[in-house]
């Protein structure tokens, strides 16, 4: 052990959790792995590494979310030993390092280590990782844990874990370290006392653009509140950078000196906030001051109760930050760094009421974030299942699979899930897979220095005034402030030259340019303006707008391309928040797999529509007439039709209505094989009854000349077909000489005769081989029913006496023998005259 680290354990300051650090120590000896449970302003991110570089020799590399956090903490435990920052204690951040040969203590990002973890599992020099800060549950926390529990697992048994956070999940934590001991350290916060601050009745906090100018109204009237009437310095938390600068704007009139605290601020900037001085303060600061950092001087906390979360819809492939109401145990977080120097105060800018509605904890990224960039660094570790990692929280498989067609897409994958050559590449590149892709094929396209800066700017998520990423750009080039900016677009140039495959590119603008780069990065996203309106379709499907109450340069553009897009809740459309513009051609250019001709036949106002159409996704970039579309295609649209509309649309004459109700009967009496003759049956059997005809078909007139009789015929089965006449008659030949139509229509045949004319028979006709008799519907001479019976000699003996009796007073010209069996049938209406 180095002797700073030693002379500042011999003494350390009064922080708490120097009462475990024996408890920690002692874990790592006997089993190399421990969990540390403190809570905020216990000291446990600036002592705990030191004692961890007492149990195991080598380096000790200790994780924090953001670049901020990383280099404050080195800063503040470098000034505890009285070195400067790159001796004993040294960061590493993304395009800034200052460690030495004798750095014990090397702090860097989450992101950082996992890349390091990558391109050496066995992560030489070091022997020990802490992770801080777990609780907060961000993605790549997560699979860095996982993936040392696996380095741990099978290549560095000797390689020493510690997770470490304020709320830690301290059981399941534990868990995943193979039942590692939990030292937990009581908290020794001062008092914090809540001042509920809610917004005054009928205004709103937010609305579809955000936070509302009112509510900012209302967290810098708390924050002059806070400083009027409490002592101490004033850490304001909003959600994102825009609110920083919204609600700095609001206080520039204060006596008082105000700071912005976020990621995106150059480190000197970044510094001044994090220093005293002789006058008081208000620092507006993102959630990056929440609980990795420590703001000296604060006594006052003013919380505006929102959170920035990534959310992402998988299906429509649009991932974004939205901004929800902040979680219970995140509220509590912030709240306690008014707490770490004394009593202290947290006005929170809504009601008590509504606390209690606040979810409990934030969800974990894994659950809610796009997981490409996730996938592939899955894949590129060589786990083919994710379900094999040391994970808190399972992924959805609905969002893996998701990810897995995006890295095809982009050739990072094979459709097995290997990583391909390309893939590693991207994975290497300091961004998202998307914009990594973007920045690898842009660079041959517009140059390597103009893809690393729009890249840059799509990574650092950029607010485009008006939603135009050109004029984003433009604005960058100029503003002294954008330091980190510009470090990002030299780190990615030089990626860039090595990657590109051409040495000249296109001499094209710079607002096409921004464009192509953007459509590379996001080909789903590129939209065109519907015809004959301001809103736009995208390739992936999804009707887009700009933001209709101030469209900005972009409005009536025929193309776009879409760098951040968000479809909320209930809506039916996207809404472009940051786009480009783009032409046609280098839209096809940039997103050619999603390039497709298809013939398209259709039932549209009565006729067949046949198209051939050029699509990029769901775009449609030119559409011609099909003059001979194929017959099965046509098939399929009248089918189709007459799904929707019912077979009625064809021409049913009474002799086509006739034989299928036969067929029908048919079908039910005995089944196979004779056919099913339903309107659901021919609708999905169209093909097999009225194919051949529907090839001459191109309007309503020509399907209600389809010959359906013929069609029917030609379902009979054969040989069966011949004994149709037998089984079903349309006919049935009388006693009386005359042919009665039977009616299929009912449930059981029915034959509607007059009375006299079915003399002489004993026993109704039986249909269906026997099985079905015809049931008789008896009429007076009027036509009108007398009786009706399936069972005639029955009928004669019990139900004719009867029938007899009422109706040959009012018929007497007509026959009402006694004995029905052996009289003669008729179909005369008047009774023949005996022989003289």
């Amino acid at each position: 052990m180095s002797e700073p680290l030693r002379t500042l354990l011999a003494a350390p300051p009064d922080l708490p959790v120097t009462a475990g650090l024996d408890a920690l120590v002692e874990a790592l000896r006997a089993r190399g792995v421990a969990v540390v449970q403190a809570p905020p302003g216990t000291g446990k991110t600036t002592l705990v590494p030191p004692a961890v570089a007492v149990a195991v020799p080598g380096r000790v590399v200790v994780t924090q979310p953001s670049r901020l956090a990383a280099r404050a903490a080195a800063r503040r435990l470098a000034a505890l030993l009285g070195e400067p920052v790159g001796e004993t204690v040294g960061y590493a951040v993304r395009g800034d390092r200052r460690t030495g040969p004798r750095t014990r203590v090397e702090i860097v990002t989450t992101g950082l280590l996992l890349r390091r973890i990558q391109h050496d599992p066995e992560l030489p020099g070091v022997g020990a990782v802490v992770l801080d800060e777990v609780h907060e549950r961000h993605l790549d926390a997560d699979l860095t844990l996982a993936l040392l529990v696996d380095v741990r697992k099978h290549l560095r048994e000797d390689l020493a874990l510690v997770a470490m956070s304020a709320t830690i999940e301290a059981a399941r934590t534990a868990a995943l370290l193979g039942g590692a001991p939990v030292v937990d350290v009581p908290g020794a916060l001062h008092p914090v006392r809540t001042v509920w601050c809610p917004l005054p009745g009928g205004a709103r906090r937010t609305d579809e653009r955000g936070i509302t100018p009112a509510f900012h109204d209302h967290v810098a009237a708390t924050a002059r509140r806070a400083l009027a009437e409490h002592t101490g310095d004033v850490l304001v938390f909003v959600p994102g950078v825009a609110e920083v600068e919204a609600t700095i704007r609001r206080l520039s009139d204060l006596d008082a000196a105000v700071h912005a605290l976020h990621g995106r601020l150059p480190g000197s900037a970044q510094d001044r906030a994090l220093s005293e001085g002789p006058r008081r303060r208000v620092i507006v600061s993102t959630a990056v001051a929440e609980s990795s950092l420590t703001v000296p001087g604060v006594r006052v906390v003013v919380d505006a109760g929102f959170s920035r979360e990534p959310r992402t819809d998988h299906r429509r492939g649009l991932g974004t930050l939205v901004t929800v109401p902040v979680s219970r145990a995140a509220a509590e977080q912030r709240a306690g760094r008014a707490g770490r120097l004394g009593p202290g105060a947290v006005l929170r800018c809504w009601s008590e009421a509504e606390h209690a509605h606040l979810a409990p904890h934030p969800e974990p990224e894994i659950a809610t974030a796009d997981l490409t960039a996730f996938t592939l660094e899955v894949a590129c570790w060589g786990q083919r299942d994710v379900r094999g990692l040391a994970l808190l929280d399972q992924p959805p498989s609905h969002a893996m699979a998701a990810a897995r067609r995006v890295l095809v897409d982009l050739g990072a994958i094979t459709a097995e899930g290997e990583p391909t050559t390309r893939g590693r590449v991207i994975a290497g590149v300091p961004a998202e897979p998307r914009l990594a892709r973007a920045l690898i094929d842009g660079a041959d396209l517009v140059g390597a220095r103009r893809a690393a800066e729009v890249v840059a700017m799509l990574s650092e998520d950029v607010r485009a005034p008006g939603a135009d990423l050109v004029a984003a750009l433009r604005s960058l080039r100029t503003d002294p402030r954008a330091g980190a900016w510009r470090s990002q677009v030299t780190r990615l140039e030089a990626i860039a030259k090595q990657q590109a495959q051409v040495s000249d590119a296109r001499p094209l603008t710079d607002d096409v340019a921004v464009g192509l780069v953007v459509a590379l990065a996001h080909p789903d996203r590129i939209a065109r303006r519907r015809t004959g309106g301001s809103s736009y379709l995208m390739t992936s499907g999804t009707g887009a707008t700009l933001d209709r109450r101030d469209p900005g340069p972009l409005a009536g553009l025929e193309w776009l391309a879409g760098g951040d897009a968000d479809r909320r809740p209930g809506e039916r459309e996207a809404r472009i928040r940051a786009a480009a513009p783009l032409t046609e051609d280098l839209a096809l250019e940039a997103a050619g797999s999603l390039w497709t001709e298809v013939d398209e036949v259709s039932w549209t106002g009565g006729r067949v529509l046949a198209r051939r159409r050029t699509l990029l996704g769901a775009i449609e970039t030119a559409s011609v007439v099909l003059k001979d579309p194929p017959t099965e295609a046509v098939t399929a649209a009248i089918q189709a039709a007459l799904e929707k509309e019912g077979i009625g649309v064809l021409t049913w004459s009474e002799a086509a209505t006739s034989l299928r109700a036969r067929l029908d009967f048919l079908h039910r009496a005995i089944g196979d094989p004779w056919p099913d003759v339903a309107d659901e049956a021919l609708t999905r059997d169209l093909e097999s009854w009225v194919g051949p005809q529907l090839a001459r078909v191109r309007s309503a007139q020509d399907l209600r000349r389809i010959d359906v009789v013929g069609a029917l015929r030609g379902l009979l089965p054969w040989p069966q077909a011949s004994r149709l006449e037998e089984l079903a008659p349309e006919r049935v030949e009388l006693p009386s000489g005359s042919r009665a139509r039977v009616d299929y229509d009912q449930e059981q045949p029915v034959l509607a005769v007059r009375l006299q004319e079915v003399f002489g028979w004993t026993a109704v006709p039986v249909l269906a081989d026997g099985r079905v008799p015809l049931l008789l519907q008896l009429l007076s001479p009027a036509r009108r029913p007398a009786a009706i019976t399936a069972d005639l000699d029955s009928f004669w003996d019990t139900g004719y006496p009867a029938v007899r009796a009422d109706l040959r007073g009012r018929y007497p010209k007509h026959a009402w023998p006694e004995d029905p069996r052996s009289a003669p049938a008729t179909r005369r209406t008047t009774t023949p005259r005996s022989p003289r």
